[in-house]
């Protein structure tokens, strides 16, 4: 077990750190840059190895809580320390967003480090208690609570990464001021669609999953199901139903062509996209999910 938690708490501050090195390097992109794209691909990318994991945990599993998979468990335990770096991560977005020309009277350089955290944690609450959630209370309901019960319900779970990819594209086409481009709608749109269905339609589903193994109506689950995850259920799908408010909003903006009635502001090259002194009067949290970038058609 710790074996695999250790590997998880190598691979992802590894990768990060290996992205941010190349792309400086052999790019030669900005320090604050290349933090940014860099915690996008690790994110992307542990996104893909859970929505792989799930995909294959859930096709497994023909009988919905008696059947276990090896890699539920293994996958948790290598995955519980991206959402602690991840934490770190976005700080280090929201330290280089704030460095931004222009930003001086929020800017991070004009405060000391314990003020830009205060900063940090009050633009990225949400989002920062989701991931303590995911490592103090997540983690060991699903390792330890379950008994080995339910892996087609975690497998499912997993494919709420699906939409990761197509988040983390969208932060980077605004951080280089790609919002006109068709890449961004068509992005756009499959944003929308992913995180629709693999993050707000994934808990009706559980539900339905389970009223089709106990052969009871639907509107009955709650009634039966443990309180415990009638309580988990709804804690975890409200932030969601939450942001995909905002990317509904994002998505009306860019649609209707209401970003395009505003002036953009001049292009930036690839080494200079979000630390070039080029940005918006307010920088967008790292989270991707504020007002700010609903209001320039981030999502």
């Amino acid at each position: 077990m710790l074996r695999i938690v250790a590997a998880g708490t190598i691979f992802f501050p590894g990768l990060f750190l290996l992205s941010k090195k190349c792309l400086k390097n052999r790019l030669g992109w900005k320090e604050g840059d290349a933090t940014v794209v860099s915690a996008r691909l690790v994110s992307s990318i542990q996104a893909i190895m859970a929505s792989s994991a799930g995909y294959v945990i859930a096709s497994s599993c023909k009988d919905v809580i008696e059947d276990q998979h090896w890699l539920t468990s293994t996958y948790i335990l290598f995955a519980v320390p991206y959402f602690a770096y991840d934490i770190y991560a976005m700080f280090l977005c929201y330290w280089y967003k704030m460095q931004v020309k222009g930003h001086e009277e929020d800017s991070a350089r004009s405060k000391p480090m314990g003020s830009a955290v205060a900063s940090y944690l009050r633009r990225e609450f949400l989002m920062v208690l989701h991931h303590v959630v995911m490592v103090t209370i997540c983690f060991p309901v699903s390792v330890f609570w379950r008994q080995g019960k339910g892996d087609y319900f975690q497998g499912v779970m997993f494919l709420a990464e699906l939409s990761t990819p197509s988040v983390c594209l969208g932060k980077i086409l605004i951080q280089y001021k790609k919002q006109h481009t068709l890449l961004h709608k068509v992005n756009g749109a499959l944003m929308l669609v992913t995180f629709f269905i693999c993050r707000v339609l994934l808990f009706p589903y559980l539900y339905y999953a389970y009223s089709r193994y106990a052969s009871i109506p639907l509107y009955t689950v709650p009634l039966v199901a443990p309180w415990q995850c009638n309580l988990g259920a709804l804690c975890l799908m409200a932030p969601q139903v939450y942001w995909f408010t905002l990317i509904c909003r994002g998505a009306f903006r860019l649609f209707t062509g209401a970003s395009r009635s505003r002036p953009l502001p001049p292009q930036g090259k690839p080494g200079g996209g979000c630390c070039s002194g080029q940005g918006n009067p307010l920088p967008p949290p790292s989270n991707g999910y504020s007002q700010v970038d609903t209001e320039t058609g981030a999502h």
